[in-house]
């Protein structure tokens, strides 16, 4: 997928500030600094469409990104960041609990580990939670390129089994090194009539 026109449209902590219309919507889950905005711009080839940070826990609300018109890339704020106040960490949690029950227009869940490492308690919780939800969902693990091109599908098939995945679609991704972008596209147009 080529995107031409991709724009930052609203921050949102509740269902009355979501976007109105059927577009459907690509959400990103992930803990924080597992790279879900570097994610969004690497995807829609923009250096600042979403804001990167190397202080993690950064995205405190849902960020819609329109892309094209035509869908919706929504970065949910990351899980599992320990400077996070207790209250935060609630409020958070709330944000992305009632947005995944309630919105209609998810097309996708897209849920982004880090390849290097098995994933945390959090990113289990996770994907426990998505798994029951009964939406598709995809696993992307990012970070591909710090680790050797030859050990690759072995982390990712590390991960696979770590989470018991056998009727999900699970593949590696950089966004720092923009390789595995192609393939990133072709498995989320699947879910998206476009």
């Amino acid at each position: 997928m080529i995107v031409k026109n991709a724009k930052f449209e609203i921050s949102a902590v509740g269902p009355k500030q979501y976007p109105k219309g059927n577009l459907p919507e690509v959400v990103l889950v992930g803990k924080s600094n597992v790279g879900k905005s570097s994610f969004v711009n690497t995807m829609c080839n923009r250096k600042n469409l979403a804001r990167t940070s190397n202080t993690p826990g950064k995205t405190r609300q849902i960020n819609f990104y329109n892309i094209d018109e035509k869908f919706y890339l929504v970065d949910l704020p990351g899980y599992g960041f320990s400077k996070m106040s207790k209250e935060e960490k609630v409020t958070s949690g709330r944000f992305i609990e009632e947005y995944l029950a309630t919105r209609e227009n998810i097309a996708l869940i897209v849920l982004v580990l880090d390849i290097r490492h098995k994933p945390t308690e959090d990113d289990l919780l996770m994907y426990k939670f998505i798994a029951s939800s009964n939406l598709p969902f995809m696993v992307v693990t990012n970070k591909a390129d710090k680790i050797a091109v030859t050990k690759v599908q072995a982390a990712v098939d590390e991960i696979k089994k770590y989470l018991g995945i056998s009727f999900s679609t699970i593949i590696p991704f950089s966004a720092e090194r923009k390789i595995y972008t192609d393939t990133a596209w072709e498995n989320i147009e699947k879910f998206l009539s476009l």
